[in-house]
């Protein structure tokens, strides 16, 4: 009976340990993770896909980054498991965009289809 107590108060601490974020603050701490290089916390809220991309240009674009992002979100949508978000950062002069697939409940950033073209 202690096993099974022990098992279950383990599980419930899991599942309350994992964070299920919205699309923009996910978008923030692809942002963020990205420019600081805490490429672990990158993997966990990009999928394989766009956490490739990322590595490939990393290091060209965070050459000259730092201090804090600023990020604001400029414009968000949600439609299901498909969000977009629009934010502007300290580290572009440009707004960008962001899609985000939820993937096992959990937001997630992913690359754009070739002519996929966004709400905004």
């Amino acid at each position: 009976m202690k096993n099974i107590a022990l098992i279950l108060l383990f599980i419930v601490g899991a599942a309350c340990s994992q964070q299920n974020l919205s699309p923009t603050e996910t978008a923030k701490v692809v942002v963020e993770s990205f420019y600081n290089k805490d490429n672990q916390k990158l993997s966990e809220y990009t999928t394989a896909e766009s956490y490739e991309s990322f590595m490939a240009i990393q290091d060209i674009m965070t050459a000259n980054t730092s201090g804090k992002s600023n990020f604001k979100v400029l414009q968000e949508k949600v439609d299901g498991d498909i969000a977009w978000v629009q934010f502007s950062t300290s580290y572009e002069e440009k707004p960008e965009t962001f899609k985000l697939i939820k993937e096992n409940r959990q937001w997630k950033v992913t690359e754009k289809g070739l002519r996929e073209k966004g709400p905004f």
